[in-house]
Order: structure tokens, then sequence, then C-alpha cells
């Protein structure tokens, strides 16, 4: 196989858009598909052809990447694509689909004959537009070499952790850091609201010591400046990851309180209507309905 592949990607909202206009950027041909086409068409005028279907888009592949919403969504959508999946195409998973989801995928993958990799990524739209992603990779080493361009292109960096399964294990444990810190930012800015307490204060006092982080001053940042807007990572997706990440733990005897609080607010605040907003908006889930508008 050389440097050059065909790949075709699978879902082109925020991230999977990213991922194939870096693809095609790094010399790959690319084919891209999305369930709405509206939103892809845009990638045409980076050379990436938009397909009709699924089944059009992985013919002759070489490489597959899914970056769909989550497990259900990408099972159907390879169901859709398996009259043209030829036995022994790569198939770089990076949707978050959580345990059962992707223990579902990985045995879709054995019954076809796909070389499976577990690949979720670390990072949102900004280091996803800048290839600078980190992707957890998961699956034979024998086959590396195969998927080593894909993860190049779109990441910085990639860590390569075992068997497939054990990239999305890692992926949780990484996101439930992420929500618990974003739900902590809102939370400081809320309090700070209603205590008559200039945030900027706040971050004053922790400047430079080890409660400082660069996140925290992100994502508020994101808040106190009014750009939710394109969202780097949306409410109602972390949603459904903070719910990943509870199951993962229930399934394994271990009670995460502080995700499972993280789910209901961040479902509380895509249910004021800022579910298509970065997920640091989860700081009007703080707030009455009437008060957050």
């Amino acid at each position: 196989m050389t440097d050059k592949l065909t790949v075709t990607v699978l879902g082109t909202g925020i991230m999977g858009a990213a991922m194939a206009r870096n693809l095609a950027g790094a010399g790959h041909t690319v084919r891209a598909w999305n369930r709405t086409r509206a939103k892809a068409e845009p990638l045409a005028a980076d050379g990436i052809r938009v397909t009709d279907s699924p089944a059009e888009a992985v013919e002759g592949a070489d490489v597959v990447l899914t970056m769909l919403y989550d497990g259900p969504a990408a099972l159907e959508v390879m169901e859709a694509a398996l009259p043209a999946l030829r036995p022994g195409v790569v198939w770089a998973q990076s949707t978050t689909a959580g345990l059962e989801g992707l223990a579902e995928l990985a045995a879709f993958a054995a019954a076809h004959g796909l070389v499976f990799y577990d690949a979720p990524v670390l990072g949102t739209r900004q280091p996803a537009e800048a290839g600078q992603l980190t992707v957890l990779a998961g699956g034979p080493e024998a086959h590396r070499y195969s998927v080593a361009p894909v993860f190049d292109a779109v990441g910085a960096r990639t860590v390569w952790t075992g068997e497939a399964g054990s990239a999305t294990r890692l992926k949780l444990v990484a996101n439930s850091w992420v929500l618990a810190a974003t739900a902590a930012t809102g939370e400081v800015l809320a309090l700070s609201e209603a205590l008559g307490v200039d945030p900027q204060d706040f971050f004053a006092l922790i400047e430079g010591g080890p409660l400082d982080m660069g996140y925290l001053r992100a994502k508020a940042g994101l808040v106190l400046n009014g750009q939710l807007t394109p969202a780097q990572f949306a409410v109602s997706t972390a949603a459904k990851d903070a719910r990943l990440i509870v199951a993962a733990g229930e399934e394994n005897g271990v009670r995460l309180d502080v995700a499972t609080a993280s789910a209901v607010r961040l479902e509380r605040a895509a249910a004021q209507g800022h579910g298509d907003e970065d997920m640091a908006a989860a700081y009007y889930a703080s707030f009455d309905e009437k008060d957050g508008d």
C-alpha cells in the first residue's frame, strides 16, 4: 500500500468535515458522505467527491473513516455501505460509541472481514481544522502501516493503545475529565454572577497556581465573550458522551456522580435551546430558563 490512499469519510459534521479536508490536503483521494448532503457539499471545493450513499462512498476505498453521532448511527451507515465494502478494507472508527456500541461495531467488522481500528480522537473544532487532533488508536499491530497515513493527516499525535476497545476506554476516561471541567467552569461563572463577584477577580486569585487551568480560561472566555457559536463541541453531543461515560461506569460497578450531574446539566441546557452551541453553554443550566434567555 502506498502513502497516498483512497479514503472515505462517513459523517461530515464539525469533526468529520475538518478531517476530510486535512486528508485531501495531505494528497489522499477523499470521498465523503453525510446524511444531509447539503452539509457535505462545501467539501467539493477542496477536491473531495461528495456521494449520495454510503455504498457509493466506500467503493474501492483503502480506508473508511466513520465520524458519526453515536454507535448505532455508525452501525446503520456501515450496514448501508456493506454491498460495496470489500473484505480486507481498513475501517478507522472515530465515532465516540461507548463500550456497548464499540463492541457491536467490532463484531460487525469481524463478521465481514474488515480490518478494524478503534480510533476516537481528542480535540474539538479548532484542532480538527488545524490537523492537530490526538488520535487514540487500538487495533491489529500488523496493519498499522495501512492506517497510519490517515492518522498522520488528521492529527499531530497518534497514541497506540493496544487492542480494539482500549482506545475507547481511554477516550471515555479523558472525556469524563473534560466534561467535569466544563461543568465546573459554568458553575464558577454562574456563582460569580449570583454573588456579584467579577470572574476576573477569581482568575487573578488562581493565576499561576495549581488551580489555574488553560481550559478553564478558554471555556469561560466563550461564555463571557458571547462566542458560543460556532460550537467547538456542541452541548447535545457532549450530553450524549456524558451518558456513555455514566453507562461505562455502571457496567463496571462504578458510580459516577459528577458525570451523571454533567449529563443532566447538558441536557437541561439543550432543552433551553442551547443544544447546537458550544458545550460551555451548560453555564445556562444554572439558571431558570427565563433567566438564561
